[in-house]
């Protein structure tokens, strides 16, 4: 899995953050999405996953690699 981020689309609603904070945080200044881990572990891609979901800008991007993994 690779995660990828929109900052022109984020619009700092924090759904990431909440749902896989090991993955994602929010910058200080202006609250968008600051990726943490673009190649997550298998035990998060899950909540990346459900965070792509919930974001309601569609800033997050996942890429599945090796066979969906």
């Amino acid at each position: 899995m690779k995660i990828t981020t929109d900052l022109g689309r984020c619009i700092g609603a924090g759904m990431c953050v909440l749902t896989a904070p090991e993955v994602f945080d929010q910058s200080e200044d202006e609250g968008t999405v600051v990726l943490l881990d673009e190649t997550p572990p298998p035990e998060l891609h899950a909540a990346a996953r459900r965070a792509r979901q919930l974001c309601p800008s569609g800033a997050i991007s996942v890429s599945e690699q090796d066979g969906g993994s």
